[in-house]
């Protein structure tokens, strides 16, 4: 019979209200906006004058959380960056001299002398004295190779070392580039996310697009060249020894060394060792500070790999000057006056306050593994998305009123119930984007107005079976009943076929494809939940409390 037990309607009730309650926040988006921007200050220890009147603006005890604008409706920087992953090969390559060098030194009396030759960036060349060992040679530096750490290359070394005369070459193997271009771009991507949210930028979009490329849209920031300032810097500070110093920038260098100019003199270079003693990679945290003489400088911390590796060599070297090196400049050389157990230290080097800062966010988000070459940019200004927000609502609210009129006009009474579950459906999407702290982009909008429009299929689905069901002479009651449990499957399968797009939607596609799939899949949700459950716990309700003789659809 037509009825609802009293335990579902309660949990039909407190699934609306709470629904409504999460989306109510959206309804003053800049007064909540401002709540949430001072007690994110507050938190973070700011003490702005203000900041507690801006706190107050929305009550502490509802919920605070709002549909993010995507870049589109607020505005921002949109770059599509493709990583150099050729700038790891080089940099992998250089960073195993030191280790086949100390190797094969051992093995003197065996294989003669070594040399480093000149050769391509991504190989190393080394000439044996005793060419008659070459191949013993060859199969040492063997010996150091590694396994490919992917399911790709699986069962694969890291290295291919082949003979060229009385040459030993070293180079990395095609399964280990194809594993390192993954591990770079995976690595960027993180990189970047952190330079950002250090930054405090608001929901940006940063994500992976074909095998080298990242897709970055910040909402909300002044320009792309600000963007790509924030992570377009490198960052990548190594600690490197000290050949010699000179004045003149065509001075030679040999192999396994390199020329390098200093920061704040431009008549200044160094000759410095290729192969770093350590590397941004073992800081694990740097802080704008000043210096002795009360100039902003950087302090650092490295982890304990790196604190030993550096507390050994400045030991070994009392007396030597030592280079920091931050993206290709030495910033200082100073001399190593004494051991530095503790692996923490200072970078000077005339910095501003505000470059100061600046390195130390980039430095404690880390170094990006590679160079970036932006092949795409724009700036897309605040008005441009506040002419898509009122497009937008305009849609919604030509599209919302037209299905009202047309509801009421073509079922009455039950027309009308099924605009009251339509305004509860779309307070649901926004309540569930709030909820999950969703993005809104311009295709998003299009998918709430898809969702307007497809939200009342399921009622008209029911209310033409119900008067299908009233002219074989059957009471209402037994109707309606009947009207909602022969509709039912073709409801479930006609939104599940929908959902079913949606969801591959949103796994094949990116950017604007999965703002249109989200809001198309929340809304197909709550659309059947309005239509299965609340529309007919109120036309149950209406018919418990008028009791019809006959039914007018």
């Amino acid at each position: 019979m037509l009825q609802i037990d009293s335990w579902k309607r309660v949990l039909i009730w407190l699934t609306v209200v709470v629904g409504m309650v999460l989306a109510l926040p959206n309804g003053f988006y800049t007064r909540v906006e401002t709540h949430n921007d001072a007690v994110k200050a507050l938190e973070d220890g700011g003490a702005a004058p203000g900041l507690e009147d801006q706190v107050a603006l929305w009550p502490s005890w509802l919920p605070s959380g709002l549909v993010n604008l995507g870049l589109d409706l607020r505005g921002g920087a949109h770059l599509l960056a493709e990583v150099k992953v050729e700038d790891v090969y080089k940099a992998r390559i250089k960073s195993m001299w030191p280790e086949i060098r100390d190797m094969l030194r051992e093995e003197r009396a065996t294989i003669g002398t070594i040399r480093l030759q000149p050769s391509a960036e991504d190989m190393l060349k080394i000439k044996i004295s005793k060419a008659e060992q070459v191949q013993e040679a060859a199969g040492l530096v063997r010996g150091l190779s590694r396994p490919v750490v992917s399911l790709t290359g699986a069962g694969a070394s890291d290295i291919e070392v082949s003979v060229d005369g009385d040459q030993v070459v070293v180079q990395l193997s095609e399964a280990e580039k194809v594993a390192t271009d993954d591990r770079t771009v995976r690595q960027a991507l993180e990189i970047i996310r952190n330079r950002i949210d250090e930054v405090g930028t608001r929901e940006p979009t940063i994500q992976r697009q074909g095998a080298k490329r990242i897709l970055i849209q910040v909402p909300g920031i002044g320009s792309a060249g600000e963007l790509k300032r924030i992570i377009g810097t490198t960052a990548q500070l190594t600690f490197q020894p000290v050949v010699t110093r000179t004045t003149d920038e065509t001075t030679r260098v040999g192999a396994g060394e390199e020329l390098l100019p200093d920061r704040n003199d431009k008549d200044v270079f160094y000759v410095l060792e290729s192969a770093p003693v350590v590397t941004g990679e073992d800081l694990v945290d740097a802080q704008p500070s000043f210096d002795q003489n009360g100039l902003p400088a950087v302090t650092f911390r490295f982890d304990p790999s790196g604190a030993r590796r550096f507390g050994d060599y400045t030991a070994e070297n009392i007396g030597n000057p030592f280079a920091i090196v931050l993206d290709g400049k030495v910033v200082s050389a100073p001399t190593i006056q004494s051991h530095i157990p503790g692996g923490s230290g200072i970078i000077t080097g005339r910095f501003t306050l505000e470059e100061s800062t600046e390195l130390a966010v980039l430095l404690r988000a880390g170094a990006l593994p590679a160079g970036l070459t932006f092949e795409e940019e724009r700036t897309i200004g605040p008005e441009l998305g506040a002419d898509s927000i009122e497009a937008g609502k305009i849609a919604c609210i030509v599209a919302f009123v037209g299905v009202l009129i047309f509801m009421f006009l073509s079922y009455g009474t039950f027309g009308l119930f099924a605009n009251i579950a339509l305004i509860v459906n779309v307070g649901l999407i926004f309540g569930l984007l709030s909820l999950i702290g969703a993005t809104l982009t311009l295709p998003g909008i299009a998918g709430i107005v898809l969702t307007i429009g497809m939200a009342v299929d399921a009622n008209v689905l029911v209310f033409e079976r119900i008067r299908e069901e009233l002219k074989t002479a059957k009471g209402p009651a037994r109707a309606i009943d009947l009207g909602y449990e022969k509709a039912l499957s073709a409801i479930i399968d006609a939104n599940i076929t929908t959902f079913i797009t949606a969801v591959i939607l949103y796994a094949v596609g990116s950017g604007p494809v999965r703002g249109f799939s989200i809001t198309l899949g929340i809304g197909i949700l709550t659309s059947v939940f309005t239509a299965i459950f609340v529309t007919r716990l109120i036309v149950v309700m209406w018919f418990e409390r008028r009791r019809p003789k006959t039914l007018e659809v």
